[in-house]
């Protein structure tokens, strides 16, 4: 049981600090980078971004995978020091994807919706999104993905020192 609990945290720590470096890179370069563009460009590489990243590589090992990882890590830590480090890392995890679901998801939509940026009003689109709201959520998003990553990794350190 320890390997399969350790192989569970290890997982769950993979794929957690790969979606916090998803959310860091869309707040650190993609949406600084698409603020300086103009409206036709911004909306038609965000709306192609948006639809490139609903794949199940993302949606199973990331967004929805390193949840269910963390979940199971707990589950199978039980009694273990490190358990409150994977509680509250899975926590963050639940918020983080509650906060994509009801902020950064329907921006994302209605921007798809908005249509073919050639031949929209990309202006109106672009300020429909709301960008700084779709930023503060996303920095929101890197802090708790970020923070729950450090959980995690700290968890394997407690893991490792038990099981030693």
């Amino acid at each position: 049981m320890n390997g399969l609990r350790v192989a569970a945290l290890m997982a769950a720590t993979i794929t957690t600090g790969l979606m916090a470096g998803v959310y860091a890179i869309y707040s650190n370069a993609f949406m600084p980078g698409l603020a300086t563009t103009d409206d036709r460009t911004f909306v038609g590489a965000f709306q192609a971004v948006d639809r490139a990243i609903l794949n199940p590589i993302f949606l199973l090992l990331g967004f929805v995978g390193s949840a269910v990882l963390t979940l199971l890590a707990g589950l199978l830590t039980r009694k273990e020091p490190a358990l409150p480090w994977l509680a509250v890392a899975f926590a963050l995890n639940l918020v983080t994807i509650i906060v994509t679901i009801a902020v950064n998801v329907p921006l994302n939509d209605a921007l798809k919706a908005a249509g073919d940026p050639a031949t929209i009003d990309v202006a109106a689109a672009r300020a429909a999104f709301d960008e700084a709201r779709w930023r503060a959520f996303n920095l929101l998003r890197t802090v708790l993905m970020s923070v729950s990553f450090g959980l995690l990794g700290w968890g394997l350190y407690v893991t490792g020192k038990s099981v030693a």
